[in-house]
C-alpha cells in the first residue's frame, strides 16, 4: 500500500512541478519515479487542454510571483546529493496533502538527539514527499496568489472534478487605470475566508524563515502554525514537568519566527503606497494572517498585538512619504515652508488616492482601510508639523504653517479633493490638534508680528534719513499738501497684518491689531527725537517750515487711517492717539515759537519814534506773515487754521502791547499821525490773517478802537472812547491807555 500511495504521489508531482504553459522558461527534468509510464501520460494528457487556454496569463503572474518558475525551475534530485536546500521554494501545502519536506542536507541545521527524540511520529523524511493522505492528486498552487481556500463557487466546481486543478484567469491592468481590481481570489479572501489545512509536519525552522524573507506568506504561515501546534501538543503532554531545554529552545525558534513574520508583514504594510501595484497581492496574506492571529490571540506560542502593528506599520509608511517630502532650509529659500507645504500636500493626497484606488480591495471591510489612513495621516502629520514649528522664526513662516492648518489641509486642495470623495467626509477631512500647540503658533506668530512692526517702524526713519534729510530734498506736493510716505508705509503695513490674518482667524487679527497698535505708540517720539536732531542744524528756514508742516500733515493722516480700528482696539488707539496729537501739537508748536522768534524784533519797535517815521519794520512782518501764510496753504486745513489763529493773536498781543509801554510820546498833533498809521496797519493785518482763514476774528476791532484813542486830544474824547473797547475787551490794560493820554496832553499844553 506505501508503495501504491507513493507512485501515485510521484506522478502527481510530476504534474504539478513540470508546467507545460511557460515556453520560455528552462525545461525541467522530471523526478524520480517508480510508477508506471502510461499513468503519467493520461494524467499530462489532462491537464494539456486546461494550461494551455492560461498560458498566457499566468505566465505574467508567474514571472512576477516570489515562487515564480526561476525557483521551481530546477532539477529534483535525491536529497542525499542536494547541496543546499533553500535554494528552491518547498512546494506550498495542499487542503488535502501534508507539505512534502526534503531530507536537510549538511548545509543546514541538523536536530539534535534531543531534537529527534520530541519530534513527532509523522516527521518526514526523504520518502514522505510522495505520500498521499487523500483522494486528490497534489495540485500546483498559483504563484503570488492568496490560495486559503474559501467557499467561493469556484472552490465547488474544483471539489467536484478533484483530479484537474481549478485554475483561475489573473490578469493585470495597465498603469494607465485609476481604480486597478484585486484578483478575484482577493477580493473573495477579503470576504470569507477559511483556513487551508494545516501541515502535519512543519518544515524546519531556516525553511520557514527563507520562505518569509521570500515573501512566501501562505506556505510560510501554515508552516509556522504547524511548529505551534507541535509546541503545544508537546507542551501539553509535559503535563507539570518542567519545561525541557528542547521544548524552550523551540519556543524561541516559534518567538523568532513571529518576529521575522511580524517584521515582514510590516515592511509590506509600510511601503504598500510606495509600491501598490506589488504589494496589493501581498496586503490580503497580510489582512488574513492578522485576523487569524486574532483569532488565536492568547493561545500558548503565538503574538499578540497584531492589529496595532498593522496601524503602526500604516503610520510608518506615511512617515517615509512626508520624510521624502521636498524640504529646504531658510537659508535656501524665503518661502521653504510655503513651498514644502505645497509639496506636503500634494503628498498626501497621492498616498491617499493609492489607499482608496489600490490597496482598500486586499483588506476585509472590518480593518476600515481607509478611514485607518486618514487617521494615521492627521497623526503624522500633526507630529510632521510640530517638528516644522521648531524651525519657524518668520513671521511669513507662522502664517504659512496657520494657514495649511486651518484653511489648506481640509480645502480641495488636500483632503477636500475631490477624487478623495465620498469616503472622506467634511468631519473626517479636519486636522485636529492640541490646543496647546495651536496657541503655540499663534502666540509665535502674534510675536513674530509685533517684532516685525517695530523693524519696520525703525526702517521708516532709516529711509526718511536716507531719501529726505540726507540730500534736504523738498517734500512733494499731493493733492495740494506737503506729502510725505510715512503714513501710507505705516498704514498698509498695519492693514496688510491685519488682513492677511483675519484669513487665518478674526480673534488673532485683533491680537496682530493691538499689537501693531502697541508698538506704534512708541514711533512719535522716536521719530521725533531724530527729525529734531536732524533739523536743528538745517539752516534753510524755508526748508525747515516746509518740514514741519509736512510731518504735521502726515502723522495727522496717519490718525484718520488709524480710526478704523477704535472699536477693534480702544485702549491701544487712545493711547496712540494722544501720542500722535501731542507729536502734531510739538510740531505746530515749534512752527510758532520759530515765527514768534522770527518777528518779535520788529513788534517792539512798533509805536516808537522810528515806527512813526518808517514802514521797515511792519513791512518786516508783514513779509514774515505773508510767507508762512504762502506755506500753510499746503498745510491740512485744520491745523493751517490752528496755526493762523495763533499767529494772529501773537501779532495783535505784541502789537497792543507797545501801547502800553512808555517808550514814545507824541508832540505837536503827531498823535493824530500815529493813530493814522495804526488804523492802516491794522487793516493790513486783518486783511492778512482774513486770508489765513484765522479764528480770532474778535481781534479785528482792536486796532480801530486804539487808533480812536490815540487820535483824540482831550479827556473827555478818551473816556468816550474807552467804553466801547472796554465792552469789547473786559480785560484790557485801561489805566495804562489812559496815562499815557494824559501825559500826551500834558505835553501839548
Amino acid at each position: 500500500m506505501a508503495d501504491s500511495g507513493r507512485g501515485e504521489a510521484d506522478g502527481a508531482n510530476d504534474v504539478s512541478d513540470v508546467p507545460a504553459w511557460d515556453e520560455g522558461s528552462q525545461s525541467m527534468e522530471p523526478m524520480e519515479m517508480t510508477e508506471n509510464s502510461s499513468a503519467q501520460a493520461i494524467v499530462k494528457e489532462k491537464m494539456h487542454g486546461v494550461m494551455k487556454s492560461f498560458r498566457g496569463s499566468i505566465r505574467r503572474v508567474g514571472e512576477k510571483s516570489p515562487l515564480s518558475l526561476k525557483y521551481k525551475g530546477s532539477k529534483s534530485k535525491e536529497m542525499g546529493n542536494t547541496p543546499d536546500l533553500l535554494a528552491h521554494t518547498p512546494p506550498s501545502p495542499n487542503l488535502s496533502i501534508g507539505s512534502s519536506s526534503p531530507q536537510k542536507s549538511t548545509g543546514e541545521l541538523s536536530l539534535s538527539p534531543q531534537d529527534q527524540k520530541y519530534q513527532p511520529s509523522h516527521s518526514r523524511t526523504q520518502s514522505d514527499s510522495g505520500i498521499l493522505f487523500g483522494d486528490e492528486l497534489p495540485k500546483k498552487r498559483e504563484a503570488g496568489r492568496w490560495s486559503f481556500r474559501l467557499g467561493s463557487k469556484k472552490d465547488k466546481t474544483a471539489a467536484q472534478t478533484p483530479k484537474q486543478e481549478q485554475l483561475e484567469v489573473v490578469t493585470e491592468t495597465s498603469a494607465e487605470e485609476r481604480r486597478p481590481e484585486v484578483t478575484g481570489g482577493a477580493e473573495e479572501a477579503i470576504k470569507s475566508y477559511t483556513l487551508p489545512e494545516i501541515p502535519l509536519a512543519p518544515l524546519s525552522v531556516m525553511q520557514i524563515n527563507k520562505l518569509i524573507e521570500m515573501e512566501v506568506l501562505e506556505e510560510a504561515y501554515l508552516n509556522l502554525l504547524s511548529l505551534r501546534m507541535e509546541f503545544q501538543s508537546e507542551r501539553e503532554a509535559l503535563g507539570a514537568e518542567d519545561s525541557p531545554v528542547e521544548l524552550a529552545h523551540k519556543e524561541k525558534d516559534l518567538s523568532l519566527l513571529y518576529n521575522a513574520l511580524r517584521t515582514k508583514l510590516t515592511a509590506i504594510i509600510r511601503h504598500s503606497c510606495a509600491l501598490p501595484s506589488r504589494n496589493k497581492e501581498l496586503l490580503v496574506h497580510v489582512a488574513c494572517i492578522i485576523q487569524e492571529e486574532e483569532k488565536r490571540e492568547g493561545d500558548l506560542g503565538g503574538m499578540s498585538g497584531w492589529r496595532d502593528a498593522w496601524r503602526d506599520a500604516v503610520k510608518e509608511g506615511l512617515r517615509d512619504t512626508i520624510k521624502g517630502v521636498h524640504l529646504e532650509s531658510h537659508e535656501q529659500s524665503a518661502s521653504w515652508l510655503a513651498v514644502h507645504l505645497g509639496l506636503l500636500g500634494k503628498a498626501i493626497v497621492e498616498d491617499l488616492e493609492k489607499v482608496k484606488t489600490e490597496l482598500v480591495n486586499s483588506y476585509p471591510p472590518s480593518f476600515n482601510v481607509f478611514e485607518t489612513y486618514v487617521t494615521s495621516c492627521h497623526e503624522v502629520v500633526g507630529e510632521h508639523l510640530k517638528r516644522l514649528l521648531g524651525k519657524v522664526k518668520e513671521m511669513r513662516d507662522y502664517h504659512a504653517l496657520l494657514d495649511f492648518i486651518i484653511h489648506r489641509y481640509d480645502s480641495d486642495k488636500i483632503l477636500g479633493s475631490i477624487s478623495l470623495q465620498p469616503e472622506l467626509t467634511e468631519e473626517q477631512r479636519t486636522l485636529k490638534l492640541d490646543e496647546d500647540f495651536l496657541n503655540q503658533i499663534k502666540t509665535g506668530y502674534y510675536s513674530r508680528v509685533q517684532a516685525e512692526m517695530r523693524s519696520s517702524l525703525d526702517k521708516i526713519i532709516e529711509l526718511e534719513h536716507e531719501e529726505m534729510w540726507k540730500d534736504r530734498i523738498k517734500p512733494e506736493i499731493d493733492e495740494n499738501l506737503y506729502n510725505s510716505h510715512i503714513h501710507m508705509d505705516i498704514w498698509t503695513n498695519i492693514k496688510g497684518k491685519a488682513q492677511a490674518t483675519r484669513r487665518l482667524d478674526t480673534n488673532l487679527e485683533q491680537k496682530v491689531v493691538c499689537s501693531c497698535l502697541e508698538e506704534l505708540k512708541q514711533f512719535p517720539k522716536s521719530f521725533e527725537t531724530a527729525f529734531v536732531k536732524w533739523s536743528n542744524a538745517l539752516e534753510d528756514s524755508s526748508l525747515w517750515t516746509v518740514y514741519h508742516i509736512t510731518y504735521i500733515n502726515s502723522f495727522s493722516a496717519l490718525k484718520e487711517h488709524m480710526e478704523g480700528y477704535r472699536d477693534t482696539c480702544p485702549q491701544q488707539m487712545e493711547q496712540l492717539e494722544r501720542e500722535l496729537d501731542g507729536l502734531v501739537n510739538r510740531l505746530s508748536q515749534t512752527l510758532l515759537e520759530h515765527f514768534q522768534t522770527d518777528t518779535k524784533p520788529f513788534l517792539r519797535r512798533m509805536l516808537t519814534r522810528k515806527w512813526l517815521s518808517t514802514e521797515e519794520d511792519f513791512q518786516q512782518l508783514t513779509n514774515r506773515i505773508e510767507n508762512l501764510s504762502q506755506q500753510c496753504k499746503y498745510m491740512s486745513p485744520q491745523h493751517a487754521q490752528a496755526l493762523a489763529s495763533e499767529v494772529h493773536y501773537f501779532v495783535a498781543k505784541e502789537y497792543v502791547s507797545q501801547l502800553m509801554k512808555n517808550n514814545y510820546s507824541c508832540k505837536n498833533r503827531k498823535n493824530e499821525k500815529a493813530a493814522s498809521k495804526m488804523s492802516e496797519q491794522w487793516g493790513e493785518l486783518r486783511e492778512l490773517f482774513q486770508e489765513m482763514n484765522s479764528s480770532q476774528s474778535w481781534l479785528y476791532p482792536v486796532g480801530d478802537h486804539l487808533s480812536k484813542i490815540v487820535g483824540q486830544r482831550n479827556k473827555s474824547e478818551i473816556k468816550n472812547n474807552l467804553k466801547p473797547l472796554v465792552d469789547d475787551y473786559p480785560d484790557i490794560r485801561i489805566t495804562g491807555i489812559t496815562q499815557r493820554k494824559h501825559r500826551k496832553e500834558r505835553d501839548k499844553d
